[in-house]
Protein backbone atom coordinates (compact mmCIF):
# COMPACT_ATOMS: atom_id res chain seq x y z
CA UNK A 1 0.00 0.00 0.00
CA UNK A 2 1.71 3.42 -1.07
CA UNK A 3 1.74 5.79 1.37
CA UNK A 4 1.07 9.50 1.10
CA UNK A 5 4.02 11.58 2.44
CA UNK A 6 3.86 14.89 3.76
CA UNK A 7 6.64 17.96 3.90
CA UNK A 8 6.61 20.91 5.87
CA UNK A 9 8.20 23.25 3.55
CA UNK A 10 9.75 24.82 6.45
CA UNK A 11 11.15 22.72 8.52
CA UNK A 12 12.01 18.56 8.54
CA UNK A 13 8.49 17.82 9.81
CA UNK A 14 6.60 14.77 8.13
CA UNK A 15 2.69 13.17 7.70
CA UNK A 16 2.41 9.91 6.35
CA UNK A 17 -1.18 9.18 5.11
CA UNK A 18 -2.95 5.66 4.01
CA UNK A 19 -5.43 6.62 2.10
CA UNK A 20 -6.70 2.64 1.36
CA UNK A 21 -7.68 2.55 5.09
CA UNK A 22 -9.67 5.72 6.19
CA UNK A 23 -7.51 8.49 5.22
CA UNK A 24 -5.93 7.52 8.51
CA UNK A 25 -2.84 9.75 9.58
CA UNK A 26 -0.38 7.06 11.31
CA UNK A 27 2.82 9.04 11.30
CA UNK A 28 3.59 12.87 12.43
CA UNK A 29 7.00 13.63 12.48
CA UNK A 30 7.94 16.62 14.22
CA UNK A 31 11.36 18.58 14.64
CA UNK A 32 12.14 19.83 18.01
CA UNK A 33 15.62 21.01 19.82
CA UNK A 34 17.64 18.98 17.31
CA UNK A 35 15.36 16.02 17.99
CA UNK A 36 12.36 14.36 15.77
CA UNK A 37 9.75 13.45 17.73
CA UNK A 38 6.80 11.24 16.78
CA UNK A 39 4.02 12.10 18.07
CA UNK A 40 1.54 9.13 16.57
CA UNK A 41 1.34 5.31 17.84
CA UNK A 42 0.83 2.78 15.10
CA UNK A 43 0.48 -0.88 14.85
CA UNK A 44 4.13 -2.20 13.82
CA UNK A 45 2.81 -3.54 10.27
CA UNK A 46 0.08 -1.11 9.25
CA UNK A 47 1.62 1.23 6.79
CA UNK A 48 2.29 -2.16 5.30
CA UNK A 49 -1.00 -3.87 5.39
CA UNK A 50 -3.15 -1.03 6.73
CA UNK A 51 -4.92 -3.50 8.66
CA UNK A 52 -7.00 -3.02 11.37
CA UNK A 53 -6.94 1.09 11.31
CA UNK A 54 -8.95 1.53 14.26
CA UNK A 55 -5.87 0.78 16.62
CA UNK A 56 -3.48 3.56 14.83
CA UNK A 57 -2.72 6.79 14.12
CA UNK A 58 -5.86 9.36 13.35
CA UNK A 59 -8.88 6.95 12.58
CA UNK A 60 -11.62 9.43 11.40
CA UNK A 61 -15.10 8.24 12.93
CA UNK A 62 -18.32 9.35 10.73
CA UNK A 63 -21.13 9.69 10.32
CA UNK A 64 -21.10 8.49 13.79
CA UNK A 65 -17.75 8.16 16.56
CA UNK A 66 -17.51 4.98 19.22
CA UNK A 67 -20.78 2.83 19.51
CA UNK A 68 -24.79 3.12 18.21
CA UNK A 69 -26.70 0.62 20.99
CA UNK A 70 -27.59 -2.33 19.57
CA UNK A 71 -26.73 -1.42 15.72
CA UNK A 72 -29.95 0.58 15.38
CA UNK A 73 -31.34 3.48 16.03
CA UNK A 74 -34.91 5.57 15.15
CA UNK A 75 -35.43 9.19 13.02
CA UNK A 76 -37.99 10.22 11.25
CA UNK A 77 -40.34 7.07 12.87
CA UNK A 78 -37.95 4.84 11.08
CA UNK A 79 -35.53 2.51 12.50
CA UNK A 80 -32.32 1.83 10.77
CA UNK A 81 -30.18 -1.59 11.09
CA UNK A 82 -26.63 -1.10 10.65
CA UNK A 83 -26.21 -4.93 9.46
CA UNK A 84 -23.13 -3.72 7.62
CA UNK A 85 -21.41 -1.66 10.01
CA UNK A 86 -18.72 -3.06 12.02
CA UNK A 87 -19.55 -3.95 15.73
CA UNK A 88 -18.09 -4.59 19.15
CA UNK A 89 -17.89 -7.70 21.14
CA UNK A 90 -21.60 -6.43 22.50
CA UNK A 91 -23.13 -6.06 19.06
CA UNK A 92 -23.01 -2.22 19.17
CA UNK A 93 -22.33 -0.54 16.22
CA UNK A 94 -18.73 1.19 16.41
CA UNK A 95 -16.82 3.96 14.56
CA UNK A 96 -18.96 4.48 11.79
CA UNK A 97 -18.51 3.98 7.96
CA UNK A 98 -15.31 5.77 6.56
CA UNK A 99 -12.67 4.92 9.17
CA UNK A 100 -11.22 1.68 7.48
CA UNK A 101 -12.55 1.60 3.76
CA UNK A 102 -10.60 3.55 0.80
CA UNK A 103 -10.98 7.37 0.44
CA UNK A 104 -10.34 9.16 -3.13
CA UNK A 105 -7.44 11.64 -3.37
CA UNK A 106 -8.95 14.45 -5.10
CA UNK A 107 -5.06 16.81 -4.81
CA UNK A 108 -1.96 16.32 -3.47
CA UNK A 109 0.89 18.87 -3.20
CA UNK A 110 4.10 18.11 -1.28
CA UNK A 111 2.69 19.66 2.38
CA UNK A 112 -1.14 19.19 1.45
CA UNK A 113 -3.48 16.46 0.51
CA UNK A 114 -7.57 16.31 -0.13
CA UNK A 115 -9.57 13.05 0.03
CA UNK A 116 -13.37 12.60 -0.38
CA UNK A 117 -15.46 10.08 1.09
CA UNK A 118 -19.13 9.85 -0.84
CA UNK A 119 -21.39 7.23 0.39
CA UNK A 120 -23.38 6.06 -2.32
CA UNK A 121 -20.20 6.24 -4.67
CA UNK A 122 -17.97 4.58 -2.43
CA UNK A 123 -19.73 2.53 0.04
CA UNK A 124 -23.21 1.43 -1.76
CA UNK A 125 -23.87 -1.19 0.05
CA UNK A 126 -23.79 0.85 3.11
CA UNK A 127 -26.56 3.95 1.81
CA UNK A 128 -29.65 1.38 2.42
CA UNK A 129 -28.21 1.57 6.15
CA UNK A 130 -28.30 5.58 6.36
CA UNK A 131 -31.17 7.98 6.59
CA UNK A 132 -28.92 9.98 3.61
CA UNK A 133 -26.50 10.01 1.46
CA UNK A 134 -23.65 11.66 2.36
CA UNK A 135 -20.21 13.37 1.60
CA UNK A 136 -17.18 13.94 3.56
CA UNK A 137 -13.89 15.56 2.34
CA UNK A 138 -10.75 15.99 4.41
CA UNK A 139 -7.88 18.14 3.59
CA UNK A 140 -4.58 18.00 5.56
CA UNK A 141 -1.38 20.01 4.96
CA UNK A 142 1.57 19.98 7.19
CA UNK A 143 3.01 23.81 7.64
CA UNK A 144 5.11 25.73 10.64
CA UNK A 145 5.45 22.26 12.38
CA UNK A 146 1.06 22.24 12.39
CA UNK A 147 -0.27 19.33 11.01
CA UNK A 148 -3.96 20.84 10.03
CA UNK A 149 -6.95 18.64 9.40
CA UNK A 150 -9.88 20.54 7.59
CA UNK A 151 -13.23 18.71 7.25
CA UNK A 152 -16.46 19.71 5.02
CA UNK A 153 -19.31 17.86 5.56
CA UNK A 154 -21.82 17.66 3.15
CA UNK A 155 -25.24 16.10 2.13
CA UNK A 156 -26.29 16.16 -1.22
CA UNK A 157 -29.44 14.18 -0.92
CA UNK A 158 -33.12 15.30 -0.66
CA UNK A 159 -33.64 14.37 3.10
CA UNK A 160 -31.67 15.47 6.35
CA UNK A 161 -28.47 13.82 7.27
CA UNK A 162 -28.05 13.21 10.74
CA UNK A 163 -24.24 12.68 11.97
CA UNK A 164 -21.52 13.37 14.15
CA UNK A 165 -18.16 13.12 13.71
CA UNK A 166 -15.07 11.81 15.74
CA UNK A 167 -11.40 11.25 16.09
CA UNK A 168 -9.72 8.46 17.79
CA UNK A 169 -6.05 9.71 17.92
CA UNK A 170 -3.05 7.53 19.12
CA UNK A 171 -0.63 10.02 20.99
CA UNK A 172 2.69 7.87 21.59
CA UNK A 173 3.56 7.77 25.00
CA UNK A 174 6.34 8.46 26.18
CA UNK A 175 7.75 10.64 23.38
CA UNK A 176 11.65 10.01 23.93
CA UNK A 177 13.46 7.28 25.34
CA UNK A 178 13.82 8.96 28.59
CA UNK A 179 10.49 9.08 29.57
CA UNK A 180 8.62 7.35 31.03
CA UNK A 181 4.27 6.69 31.15
CA UNK A 182 3.54 6.93 34.30
CA UNK A 183 5.15 10.65 34.06
CA UNK A 184 3.27 11.91 31.23
CA UNK A 185 0.43 14.07 32.56
CA UNK A 186 -2.75 15.09 29.63
CA UNK A 187 -5.13 18.37 30.32
CA UNK A 188 -8.37 19.12 28.51
CA UNK A 189 -10.96 21.37 29.49
CA UNK A 190 -13.62 19.35 30.47
CA UNK A 191 -16.44 20.10 32.86
CA UNK A 192 -18.25 16.62 33.51
CA UNK A 193 -18.37 13.17 33.00
CA UNK A 194 -20.96 10.91 31.14
CA UNK A 195 -21.92 8.02 33.19
CA UNK A 196 -21.75 5.09 31.31
CA UNK A 197 -22.79 1.28 31.53
CA UNK A 198 -20.81 -1.32 29.49
CA UNK A 199 -19.41 1.73 27.32
CA UNK A 200 -22.55 3.00 26.84
CA UNK A 201 -23.51 6.60 28.27
CA UNK A 202 -26.96 6.32 30.50
CA UNK A 203 -28.07 9.65 29.87
CA UNK A 204 -26.51 10.82 33.26
CA UNK A 205 -23.90 13.58 33.56
CA UNK A 206 -21.76 13.79 36.59
CA UNK A 207 -19.78 16.42 38.07
CA UNK A 208 -15.74 15.73 37.69
CA UNK A 209 -14.63 13.25 40.18
CA UNK A 210 -11.83 14.39 42.34
CA UNK A 211 -9.52 11.91 40.83
CA UNK A 212 -9.77 12.73 37.34
CA UNK A 213 -8.92 16.08 37.48
CA UNK A 214 -8.37 16.70 33.60
CA UNK A 215 -9.03 20.71 33.48
CA UNK A 216 -5.59 20.70 36.28
CA UNK A 217 -3.68 18.03 34.43
CA UNK A 218 -4.04 14.10 34.99
CA UNK A 219 -1.19 11.99 35.78
CA UNK A 220 -1.38 8.55 33.87
CA UNK A 221 0.55 6.99 36.47
CA UNK A 222 -1.49 3.40 36.91
CA UNK A 223 -4.62 4.69 35.22
CA UNK A 224 -6.81 3.14 33.02
CA UNK A 225 -9.38 4.71 31.30
CA UNK A 226 -11.85 4.63 28.85
CA UNK A 227 -14.26 7.81 29.71
CA UNK A 228 -16.47 10.13 28.52
CA UNK A 229 -16.25 13.63 29.29
CA UNK A 230 -18.50 16.73 28.45
CA UNK A 231 -18.51 19.89 28.65
CA UNK A 232 -15.28 21.11 26.31
CA UNK A 233 -14.51 24.47 26.67
CA UNK A 234 -13.02 27.26 24.69
CA UNK A 235 -13.85 30.62 23.16
CA UNK A 236 -13.06 30.29 19.84
CA UNK A 237 -10.86 27.08 20.40
CA UNK A 238 -10.31 23.78 22.85
CA UNK A 239 -6.82 22.87 23.30
CA UNK A 240 -5.80 19.75 24.59
CA UNK A 241 -2.40 18.82 26.26
CA UNK A 242 0.19 15.81 26.40
CA UNK A 243 2.78 16.53 28.55
CA UNK A 244 6.34 14.79 28.82
CA UNK A 245 8.01 16.51 31.45
CA UNK A 246 11.63 14.32 31.13
CA UNK A 247 11.79 15.50 27.26
CA UNK A 248 10.49 19.19 28.31
CA UNK A 249 7.82 18.71 25.18
CA UNK A 250 4.17 18.53 25.41
CA UNK A 251 1.49 17.89 22.37
CA UNK A 252 -0.94 20.55 21.19
CA UNK A 253 -4.36 19.35 20.11
CA UNK A 254 -6.65 22.52 19.14
CA UNK A 255 -9.81 21.79 18.39
CA UNK A 256 -12.75 24.13 16.59
CA UNK A 257 -15.58 24.93 18.97
CA UNK A 258 -17.79 22.19 17.14
CA UNK A 259 -16.31 19.39 19.19
CA UNK A 260 -18.19 18.98 22.56
CA UNK A 261 -17.31 16.08 24.25
CA UNK A 262 -14.07 14.05 24.71
CA UNK A 263 -12.90 10.44 25.29
CA UNK A 264 -9.95 9.53 26.85
CA UNK A 265 -8.47 6.17 26.56
CA UNK A 266 -5.58 4.49 27.29
CA UNK A 267 -4.73 1.06 25.15
CA UNK A 268 -3.74 -1.90 27.15
CA UNK A 269 -0.61 -2.16 25.65
CA UNK A 270 0.87 1.00 26.83
CA UNK A 271 2.66 2.83 24.21
CA UNK A 272 -0.17 5.43 23.67
CA UNK A 273 -2.70 7.54 25.13
CA UNK A 274 -6.14 8.41 22.63
CA UNK A 275 -7.73 11.54 23.73
CA UNK A 276 -11.22 11.55 21.23
CA UNK A 277 -12.54 14.58 20.76
CA UNK A 278 -16.48 14.01 19.33
CA UNK A 279 -18.56 16.53 18.54
CA UNK A 280 -21.38 14.49 20.04
CA UNK A 281 -21.64 11.35 22.71
CA UNK A 282 -21.39 8.14 22.10
CA UNK A 283 -24.64 6.56 20.95
CA UNK A 284 -26.00 9.87 20.41
CA UNK A 285 -28.85 9.27 17.94
CA UNK A 286 -30.27 6.73 20.79
CA UNK A 287 -29.74 9.32 23.42
CA UNK A 288 -31.31 12.72 21.68
CA UNK A 289 -34.41 9.91 20.85
CA UNK A 290 -34.53 9.86 24.34
CA UNK A 291 -35.04 13.26 24.79
CA UNK A 292 -30.84 14.17 26.08
CA UNK A 293 -28.93 16.60 24.49
CA UNK A 294 -26.44 14.59 23.32
CA UNK A 295 -24.78 16.21 20.03
CA UNK A 296 -26.55 14.51 16.99
CA UNK A 297 -26.73 16.66 14.48
CA UNK A 298 -28.86 16.67 11.10
CA UNK A 299 -27.87 18.54 8.01
CA UNK A 300 -30.59 19.81 5.68
CA UNK A 301 -30.33 19.24 2.10
CA UNK A 302 -27.87 20.50 -0.01
CA UNK A 303 -25.83 22.17 2.83
CA UNK A 304 -22.50 21.75 4.19
CA UNK A 305 -20.44 22.10 7.81
CA UNK A 306 -17.03 22.66 8.64
CA UNK A 307 -15.03 21.77 11.82
CA UNK A 308 -10.89 21.30 12.28
CA UNK A 309 -8.09 20.36 14.57
CA UNK A 310 -4.57 20.61 14.71
CA UNK A 311 -1.56 18.75 16.21
CA UNK A 312 2.12 20.18 16.88
CA UNK A 313 4.60 19.88 19.67
CA UNK A 314 6.50 22.64 21.46
CA UNK A 315 7.73 23.49 24.80
CA UNK A 316 6.45 22.51 28.26
CA UNK A 317 5.41 26.28 28.83
CA UNK A 318 4.52 26.50 32.43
Amino acid sequence: MPDIVLTDPRSSATATILSEAGFNCHSLRIPHAGRVYEILDSEPAFGQSGSIPARSGIPLLFPFPNRIRGSAFVTRDKTWQLTQTRVDVNGHAIHGHVHDRQWRVTRHESHAVVADFHLRRDAPELSGEWPSDYQIEITYQLVNKVLRCDITIHNPDEVPLPWGFGTHTYFKIPLGPGGCTGDILIQAPVGELWELDQNLPTGRRLPLPEDLPLPEGLALAGQKLDQVFGGLRGRDRITTLILDPAEGVEVIQTLSPAFRELVVFTPPHGRSVCLEPYTCVTDAANLQQRGYDSGWQELPPGQETRLWFEITLGPILC
